[in-house]
């Protein structure tokens, strides 16, 4: 199984990114999993991020595709259920564009699901001790941006292909004392066994993961 492994460059003052902090250290160790794994940094800019995507999709045909983005806040790793159509940028990328309540993709549907078996993912991180839950918002930033239009390509150009969207939170030593942390080696532990039930599974766990709020 081929696998196409992304994160993003660092973002809003933050001096690293633990998405592709994380993704490196895959990287580093991957051989062993009976999988080839192309791991990549994407830029966290509207627009260019996707066509860097779209190149990686194109050049290795991929039989699964993980973004992996950074969730300041969140306690643990979130695989993302659903990327919706819609760009509304609280604060400027990287290359200063800040996209207000225009679409990724102009006249795409107004979402669509992952098609990674995000509770199966889920269940698989928890029975290892590793703080997890499915999320069912990506936000409106380059994370949803680009999970949506991955999402668009697989859908229109490469229909075999499963992909989909894990948040991860901050990494001890960013300068987020206050916010929950989660260290580098855990959440590379994760994206791993991500990638290891992807490739175990056809279908998704049939139990709850939906929330009130």
């Amino acid at each position: 199984m081929r696998v196409v492994l992304t994160g993003f460059e660092p973002f809003g003052g933050d001096a690293t990114n633990p998405s592709w902090d994380a993704v490196r250290l895959v990287a580093d160790r991957a051989g062993d999993d009976g999988f080839d794994l192309v791991a990549a940094e994407l830029p966290c800019e509207f627009g260019r991020s996707l066509d860097v995507l779209r190149e990686l999709v194109v050049a290795h045909s991929p039989d699964v595709v993980v973004c992996v983005g950074q969730a300041g806040g969140r306690v643990g790793v979130t695989p993302e259920r659903v990327a919706v159509n819609l760009d509304d940028a609280r604060i400027p990328d990287n290359a200063g564009h800040q996209p207000i309540d225009v679409p990724v993709v102009a006249g795409g549907p107004a979402a669509y699901f992952g098609t990674l078996p995000v509770k199966a993912c889920v269940a698989a991180l928890l029975a290892e001790g590793i703080p997890a839950s499915v999320s069912h918002t990506a936000g409106t930033f380059v994370c949803n941006h680009v999970f949506y239009g991955l999402m668009h390509l697989l859908a229109t150009e490469f229909p075999t292909t499963r992909g989909g969207f894990v948040h991860v939170p901050f990494a001890p030593g960013q300068g987020h004392a206050d916010a929950p942390n989660l260290d580098l080696d855990t959440t590379a532990r994760a994206l791993e066994l991500i990638i290891r039930t992807t490739a175990a599974r056809t279908t998704d766990l049939h139990t709850t993961a939906g929330t009130l709020h």
